[in-house]
Formats: structure tokens, C-alpha cells, sequence
């Protein structure tokens, strides 16, 4: 092993062209390198350099025997980088929190080509709606809808997601399809009562920019949009979802957009770290596969926005 020391040595002060520079890069004071450089043509027998005060050449040997060194040389390089690179790839547990349609339509579609990659890498999710502590929950990495809560969390923009108003094509057979927000006032509307204003519905023209606020009646009212979802399945009323979340329905023909030329406002999607310092791998991976995701869904029709990079 010290002949391979020394040989690497040897083929760093012939690529540097000096001892001092090759010392430089070694990490090693000149005398050390020379040294090694002094000992190695002990232990062989052979003269491998032509030593001046201006500069060191390369005898016949040592030039053959350099040709060998530099190969082991780079060849050592090109190991150290893939340990590196293996050093910052994703491993251990991924402790992540998600909204609960986020979690149940998409971030295991997200995911899945990382965890496939990385077999090393474990999963531990979280689906919530609530504000959840990533200290006190210890937790990597948090997606959430809306602005963030927390100044003390640090959140990163994925992009925005749109609302939309959506029905079952029998309820409006049975109902009728309305042409403007105000026809809404009668139809049976679900509606989630976790947001901030539960009955006010902002919508924005698509062409004009004209923009009406409708205070809407709900016949059924819930606090988990899941379940608010099945029953906008069942045809029992008119709810509002993002787009991403039924695009594989409404392009089956199950739902039906109702006023298309009517938009709600986009939310807005962060992921949440607690720390502004450099991001572990696994968080980094999980961010970017998640961003792909979301440009693959926009690629393909879906009514969202999606950041270019941090």
C-alpha cells in the first residue's frame, strides 16, 4: 500500500510540475513529497525524475511508469466522486407531512420513482389538514396549501393550484347547468367549512377580468373535503376542487366542469422546511421529484403553475 501512496504522489508532481505545487494539492509540505518521490526510487532501483533548481523532467522510465500512474490516479478520482455522490444521495427516513388530497391523489404518484431509486430511502407520512410543528413533530419536510402560518418556518413555492366547480353529468341532467355564478344560488352546494369565508365564492371572467362574490346557501356542509368529494361523486351537489385532483374524471366524462368561464382563485402550494441552512438529500430529492410531478400534470392539461427552481 505504500508503493501505491507513493506512485500517486509521484504521478501528482509530474501533473502539478512541481514539487511545491504538487504539495499544494497533496495537502503535504515539499520535503514530504519529495520524500516519498526519493524513497520510491530507493525501494525500485530506478531514477524516475531529472532533478534541477529550474525543473524536474521525466526520465525514459519514469515516463512509461507515469502513463500507468496517471490511469490509477484518475481512476481514484472518478471513485472519490461516486463516493461523494453516493455520500448525497437520499437515505434513511423521510418524516413528511401533506394536506390530505394531496396525500391521497398525488404524493405517492410524486414519490414513487424516488423510492423506486433509492431503495435505501424510507417513508414516514403524515396526511393532516391541521398546522403541524416540524420541530416538535420531527418532521423533514411539509406541503401546504395557502400561505405559511409559521415566520419561523421557511417556506419554498411548488407552484399554485386551481379551483374549479364540478358536478356529475346526472345531477345536471336532473338540475339543469347554470351559465352564471348567480344561477348557483339554485343548486345544492357543497361546501368545505374550513375555509376562511365558507359561503363566499370569488369568481374572476376569464376573458372580461369582471369579478362577482356570491355568498352561497350549502345544503350539506363538512369540514373534511374527502368525504365532501365522494358526495359531489354520488351527485348530490355541485363542490368546488382543484383541478389536479380530477383530471383523469373530468377527462372520463364522470364530472363536468360547471362555469368554465368562471374562475376561482389559485392557492398557492409551499413546501415547508424548519431551516434556511443547506437541505439534507433526501429533502432536496423528495422536493424536485415532487416539482416534476407537477410539471408533468401541467404538460398534460392541468390547470396549475409550477415554479421553474429555487
Amino acid at each position: 500500500m505504500e508503493h501505491l501512496k507513493r506512485l500517486a504522489v509521484f504521478a501528482q508532481v509530474v501533473e502539478s510540475g512541481s514539487m511545491t505545487a504538487a504539495a499544494r494539492v497533496l495537502e503535504m509540505t515539499p520535503s514530504a513529497v519529495s520524500q516519498q518521490i526519493r524513497q520510491l526510487e530507493q525501494e525500485t532501483g530506478v531514477v524516475l525524475l531529472h532533478r534541477s533548481t529550474r525543473q524536474l523532467s521525466l526520465t525514459a522510465v519514469g515516463e512509461g511508469v507515469y502513463e500507468h500512474c496517471r490511469e490509477m490516479l484518475h481512476s481514484a478520482r472518478a471513485a472519490e466522486q461516486m463516493l461523494a455522490a453516493q455520500q448525497d444521495a437520499p437515505s434513511g427516513e423521510l418524516r413528511i407531512a401533506s394536506t390530505i388530497m394531496f396525500a391521497a391523489y398525488h404524493l405517492g404518484r410524486a414519490l414513487a420513482p424516488l423510492l423506486h431509486d433509492y431503495p435505501q430511502l424510507g417513508l414516514r407520512l403524515l396526511s393532516t389538514n391541521e398546522p403541524v410543528d416540524l420541530i416538535a413533530d420531527r418532521l423533514d419536510l411539509a406541503l401546504r396549501l395557502g400561505e405559511a402560518e409559521d415566520s419561523n418556518q421557511i417556506a419554498r413555492r411548488l407552484g399554485s393550484l386551481r379551483y374549479v366547480l364540478c358536478a356529475t353529468p346526472a345531477y345536471l341532467a336532473r338540475m339543469g347547468t347554470p351559465a352564471e355564478p348567480e344561477d348557483l344560488l339554485r343548486h345544492q352546494m357543497l361546501i368545505l367549512t374550513s375555509r376562511q369565508n365558507p359561503h363566499v365564492f370569488p369568481f374572476t371572467h376569464v376573458s372580461s377580468g369582471e369579478r362577482r362574490e356570491i355568498a352561497l346557501p350549502g345544503r350539506i356542509l363538512g369540514n373534511e373535503s374527502q368525504a365532501l368529494a365522494m358526495m359531489n361523486r354520488q351527485g348530490l351537489g355541485l363542490f368546488h376542487r382543484f383541478e389536479l385532483d380530477i383530471q383523469s374524471e373530468l377527462a372520463a366524462g364522470s364530472l363536468v366542469r360547471v362555469l368554465p368561464q368562471w374562475q376561482l382563485p389559485a392557492v398557492n402550494l409551499y413546501a415547508v422546511t424548519s431551516s434556511r441552512e443547506a437541505l439534507p438529500a433526501k429533502v432536496r430529492y423528495a422536493m424536485q421529484a415532487i416539482l416534476l410531478y407537477l410539471r408533468q400534470a401541467q404538460r398534460q392539461g392541468a390547470a396549475i403553475e409550477v415554479v421553474e427552481d429555487w
